[in-house]
């Protein structure tokens, strides 16, 4: 079963920025895009580079290390060197707080 985390005031996410946030010890970073926010690793796949500081580009988002881009809706990579696609994590709106759902560890 997932659970869900507060992980940011729903304010705090704005259109098209990154924002990063520390889940439970998990690196996450959120944006929304067309009003829809989503969540995902703030570890690049390929060497753990840090996507917060990457280039959103609409859903597609480029690590600032060596240039791998992932599609932020549902973690695909589009372009390497990352050869593993992006965790993605589910994300729900309750009043005013984003939720992030991480899985349990088992």
């Amino acid at each position: 079963m997932t659970e869900f985390i507060k992980a940011a005031d729903l304010s705090d996410i704005r259109e098209g920025k990154l924002y990063p946030v520390d889940i439970d010890g998990e690196p996450v970073c959120l944006t929304k895009i067309d009003g829809t926010i989503y969540a995902f690793s703030d570890n690049c796949t390929h060497i753990s580079g840090p996507l917060n500081r990457g280039e959103l580009d609409g859903c597609v988002i480029t690590c600032p290390l060596h240039g791998a881009r992932f599609d932020i809706t549902n973690g695909k990579v589009l372009r390497g060197p990352a050869r593993y696609d992006l965790i993605t994590f589910p994300v729900k709106i309750e009043e005013n707080s984003v939720l992030v759902g991480l899985p349990d560890d088992e």
